[in-house]
């Protein structure tokens, strides 16, 4: 591992430990030369499927747009950020697991979509005004009809 202070090749390992969430192993590292220490965190290589967009590109899955995303649609919302990461940590996982090589960019809204309406029925109805991209109020009035008739079944 290479230095940040003085970029020696040479460190040696002074602790570890595993992550908070145990996913992780964070390791305490001492530079040979400068004997400065530094941090590094190292994670499992996770092999997520490529996204297809709706013009055909294609794009690596990427982590960072979907909390982001979800960040936005529960601004000013009693919605914690660990809540947003474990609903993130759960679609990875079920992108990985599925072992598709590729996956619509729709399906990764629509479990964005589900995880935001467990998770909170305002950020839900917020990111998919954005997402469905109503047309007219009539369209978004059937979508809040739903979520009420699905909170009063329950």
């Amino acid at each position: 591992m290479r230095c940040p202070f003085c970029t020696h090749d040479d460190t040696r390992v002074v602790d570890s430990r595993l992550g908070k969430e145990g996913n992780n192993i964070r390791r305490r590292r001492e530079c040979i030369e400068c004997e400065k220490r530094f941090t590094t965190y190292e994670r499992i290589e996770e092999t997520l499927p490529l996204v297809v967009k709706k013009d055909g590109r294609r794009e690596a899955f990427d982590r960072q747009k979907i909390i982001s995303g979800m960040q936005r649609a529960c601004e000013k919302r009693p919605v914690s950020i660990a809540t947003i990461e474990r609903a993130v940590d759960q679609m990875e996982l079920s992108f990985q697991e599925s072992g598709e090589k590729e996956l619509e960019a729709s399906r990764v809204g629509e479990a964005v979509m589900v995880a935001l309406q467990a998770i909170d029925e305002v950020a839900y109805v917020r990111f998919a005004s954005v997402y469905r991209q109503f047309r007219d109020i009539n369209e978004f009035m059937a979508e809040l009809t739903d979520i009420l008739a699905k909170g009063a079944a329950k």
